[in-house]
């Protein structure tokens, strides 16, 4: 049986209500943090039916803010660890699920998660989701930096800016193709859950939002050197409309060496590294391995 949290946290799906309890607690969204809240309870529902969890399932939470999806996680009977840079929400989730803090089902881990994430993992071990409202300036960096250090969990939901999910999606040949592509293809299935206008959330940011689901790949494409590989082809995109020659060559600071890799490789020299496929790129790295 599920328990249920008190009930002292405004209205989630109300922006007066919301404004009103800021201003009663003397706080104000910071822009620096990308703070928005999602008010439209039927999206929260189906973004959080996307992390497919049910009791006991073990998540952790990006940037709850005042808890809206942290409510509908908890609900559900997970076990939540949450990461919250503004101490002023800390405080107020820290309050709001006291009871499910008490039964050791909730938890707040205070800080920059791009510097506590990896603590938490040490502490706690691997989450089975993972999940958040990921602003802008550290969507990327925050994915790619747990695919860079070997860490995938089995299901991600993640709701970025819209280009962002694009990139992350994004084919060969195609403008939004990326090193970030790659990276996130490599290591899951990446699939659009819903798309998320302006209007959605309070304040009402300037950007469309789309949230994505993560899965992570059983059949995992292996190569000779994970690390190389991450470096290279991150260098193949640095000049998008250099060759993989070129790039290749700067890369390795030597030509010769540049050149047999893509010969054994099969790959045309003049190739770019937009229109290469994930498999092309991890052959071209275990080459060079």
């Amino acid at each position: 049986m599920t328990v249920m949290a008190i009930e002292n946290h405004p209205d989630y799906n109300s922006p007066a209500a919301l404004k009103a309890f800021l201003d009663e607690k003397g706080m104000a969204m910071q822009k620096k943090f990308g703070q928005n809240f999602l008010i439209n309870q039927d999206a929260r529902k189906k973004i959080i039916d996307a992390l497919q969890i049910t009791e006991g399932t073990s998540v952790w939470e990006v940037g709850p803010g005042l808890g809206a999806m942290t409510d509908e996680i908890l609900s559900r009977g997970s076990k939540l660890r949450v990461f919250e840079i503004d101490r002023g929400f800390a405080g107020c989730v820290r309050n709001f699920f006291s009871d499910y803090a008490e039964k050791n089902l909730f938890f707040v881990e205070e800080g920059d998660v791009l510097k506590t994430w990896k603590d938490a993992l040490e502490t706690t071990g691997l989450p089975d989701r993972f999940f958040g409202n990921l602003p802008y300036n550290i969507a990327a960096s925050l994915i790619a930096d747990t695919i860079e250090k070997g860490v995938r969990f089995e299901r991600c939901v993640f709701t970025v800016q819209k280009e962002v999910a694009q990139r992350m999606a994004a084919k060969p040949s195609t403008d939004d193709y990326s090193s970030f592509s790659v990276l996130c293809q490599w290591a899951y299935d990446v699939k659009p859950v819903c798309d998320l206008g302006g209007a959605n959330f309070w304040p009402r940011p300037n950007v469309d939002s789309r949230a994505v689901v993560f899965t992570k790949k059983q059949a995992f494409p292996e190569c000779k050197n994970p690390e190389l590989f991450m470096k290279m082809q991150r260098s193949l995109f640095s000049s998008r409309r250099k060759t993989i020659k070129n790039n290749l060559t700067q890369f390795l600071s030597n030509s010769e060496a540049a050149d047999k890799a893509i010969e054994k490789a099969g790959l045309s020299p003049f190739l770019r590294a937009e229109a290469m496929t994930i498999k092309e790129l991890l052959n071209l790295s275990d080459c060079l391995a």
